[in-house]
C-alpha cells in the first residue's frame, strides 16, 4: 500500500515522498507492517499500550518502552536506549498492534527489561547518525582486506553504526567456529571504535542485504516473511520438481522458502493418489509408476522389462486394477486401460468484440515485374500488354558439294554492314571465325616462302 504522497494525479509522474526511508505510513520500508488499528479509538478511560516497534538497519526491528509517553507516530525519528550511549532509529509501529507483534516474537509484553525510548531526535542527533552511515561502505572494504589478510574462513556481510557514532557492529558469514581475537585487534587499532562481531546465518544476510530473486520480485525475507521455516528436497520430491540445486536454491545458498507455499495443497492432492511405490500385476508381467499428473490426475506405468513404453491411466483405472491384485487375480495388460491422449485439434475462437489484426495497416509487398515496354494502344495500353509477332521459321540448309562457297543469303542491310541488324544464323559467324584463323595460322606458318 503507497502512500498518498507517492500516488499520482492527473496522469502525470509519480512525485515521490523524498522522505528518504522516513515515510509517515512506513510503506516504502522493509518489513512493513500496515496498522489496520490506526482508525480505532479504544474505550473511554483506557490508555494504549506504551510499546513500541523501532526500526534500524536492514529491517532489524526491536521494541522499547514509551516512559515518557511522548506522542509518537509511524516514521518519527527517535533517540533510544543503547549500552553504551544512545541510537536513533525509525518509529515502524505504535499502539495495540505491537503487543501482538511482541507475542508473535516472544517478547513478553510487561517485561521490565525492555529498553526505553528517551526522546525525539534532534536535528544534532540526525546530523551525527547520518556522518556515521556514510563511514560504513568505506570501512567495509578495508575490514574485508584485513580479513583477507589474516586468513580468515569468513565473509563479512555489513556493518553498522551506532547512531551516536560511539560503536560498528560487524555482520558475518561462516560456515565454522571463527578465532577473531586478533581480528577485532586490527579492526580497533584500524579504525579507532568500539567493536561487536555478530555472526548471522546465510539466510539472515540474504534478508539483511535484500536482493531480486529468480521470479523477477524482491526477496520474500526481505520484504515480508520474518519467520525462517526448514525447507528439505522432499517439498521439491511432492511438487514434482527436478532435483537442481541451480534451480532449487536462492540468493543465500540454501532451498527457496516459496518452496512451502504451496507444499500443503499438493499433499492435499496427493491424498487421493495410490502410492507411487505400488506395483501393478498383469499377465504381461509387473508395472512400476514413472511419472504422476497432480492435476490431471494421471499416471504412468511402465513394464519391468521395456521400461521405453510408458501407458497412461487414470487414478481411477489404476484403483480398480489395485482392487484386482488384492483379490489374487491379474489383468490381462495395462494397454487395455490405457487412455489416448492425443492432441486435441486447436479451438478457433470467434471475434465478438470486433478486433482486427495488427498488420492490417501494413501495406503487402509488391512482386517484383520485369521491365517491360508499354503498350501503344488509342487509350494507352498497360505494361506488357503488347504482343509479339511469331518468326518466321529457319530456312533448311541445302546439301552442296564438296568444296563450293555457300551462298550469302543475309538481307541487303545486313550485307551491307548495319550495325543494328543481328546475324540469325549464329553458326555462320562461327565458321567464318574458326575459318579466318586457320588462315592467319597458315600464313604464319610460310612465312619463309617467297611471295608471287
Amino acid at each position: 500500500m503507497a502512500c498518498a504522497s507517492c500516488s499520482t494525479s492527473g496522469g502525470d509522474a509519480p512525485k515521490g515522498c523524498q522522505n528518504k526511508g522516513a515515510c509517515g505510513t512506513d510503506s516504502c520500508n522493509k518489513l512493513a507492517v500496515f496498522d489496520w488499528l490506526s482508525n480505532m479509538t479504544l474505550p473511554g478511560g483506557q490508555e494504549s499500550f506504551n510499546g513500541v516497534e523501532i526500526r534500524f538497519k536492514n529491517g532489524r526491528k526491536e521494541f522499547y518502552r514509551n516512559t515518557e509517553k511522548l506522542s509518537l507516530s509511524m516514521g518519527d525519528i527517535v533517540a533510544t536506549e543503547a549500552h553504551p550511549g544512545h541510537d536513533i532509529g525509525i518509529v515502524s509501529l505504535t499502539g495495540e498492534l505491537v503487543k501482538m507483534q511482541m507475542k508473535r516474537k516472544g517478547v513478553k509484553p510487561d517485561a521490565p527489561d525492555l529498553p526505553k525510548i528517551y526522546r525525539k531526535a534532534s536535528q544534532r542527533d540526525i546530523d551525527i547518525w547520518a556522518a556515521a552511515r556514510e563511514k560504513e561502505e568505506p570501512m567495509k572494504v578495508r575490514a574485508r582486506e584485513i580479513a583477507i589478510y589474516l586468513k580468515l574462513q569468513m565473509k563479512l556481510s555489513d556493518i553498522e553504526f551506532q547512531g551516536d557514532g560511539s560503536k560498528a557492529t560487524f555482520y558475518y558469514t561462516a560456515e565454522d567456529r571463527v578465532d577473531f581475537r586478533q581480528l577485532i585487534k586490527e579492526y580497533a587499532r584500524e579504525f579507532s571504535i568500539r567493536i561487536e562481531m555478530r555472526q548471522v546465518g546465510f539466510r539472515q544476510e540474504a534478508s539483511r542485504l535484500g536482493g531480486i530473486g529468480s521470479c523477477g520480485r524482491e526477496l520474500c525475507c526481505s520484504t515480508w516473511l520474518t519467520d525462517f521455516r526448514s525447507v528439505n528436497t522432499s517439498a521439491a520430491r511432492y511438487q514434482q520438481l527436478s532435483l537442481n540445486p541451480q534451480k532449487l536454491a536462492g540468493q543465500c545458498g540454501k532451498l527457496k522458502c516459496c518452496l512451502n507455499y504451496e507444499l500443503d495443497t499438493y499433499m492435499d492432492a496427493l491424498k487421493g493418489f495410490p502410492d507411487s511405490e505400488t506395483k501393478l500385476y498383469t499377465e504381461k508381467g509387473e508395472a512400476v509408476c514413472q511419472k504422476q499428473d497432480i492435476f490431471k490426475g494421471l499416471m504412468w506405468f511402465a513394464y519391468t522389462d521395456n521400461f521405453a513404453n510408458w501407458h497412461v491411466l487414470r487414478i481411477e483405472q489404476v484403483k480398480e486394477i489395485i482392487e484386482e491384485n488384492k483379490q489374487k487375480r491379474k489383468v490381462s495388460s495395462l494397454e487395455d486401460y490405457a487412455e489416448d491422449l492425443s492432441p486435441t485439434p486447436e479451438k478457433v475462437f470467434s471475434n465478438p468484440v470486433g478486433q482486427e489484426s495488427l498488420t492490417r495497416f501494413d501495406q503487402p509487398r509488391r512482386k517484383k515485374r520485369p521491365n517491360k515496354k508499354k503498350g501503344s494502344g488509342p487509350e494507352g495500353a498497360a505494361v506488357g500488354t503488347e504482343r509479339k509477332e511469331p518468326r518466321p521459321p529457319k530456312p533448311q540448309q541445302q546439301s552442296r558439294p564438296q568444296g563450293e562457297r555457300p551462298q550469302n543469303n543475309r538481307p541487303p542491310q545486313a550485307q551491307a554492314g548495319n550495325p543494328t541488324e543481328k546475324n540469325d544464323n549464329p553458326n555462320r559467324n562461327r565458321d567464318g571465325r574458326n575459318r579466318n584463323r586457320n588462315n592467319r595460322r597458315k600464313n604464319n606458318n610460310r612465312g619463309d616462302e617467297p611471295k608471287n
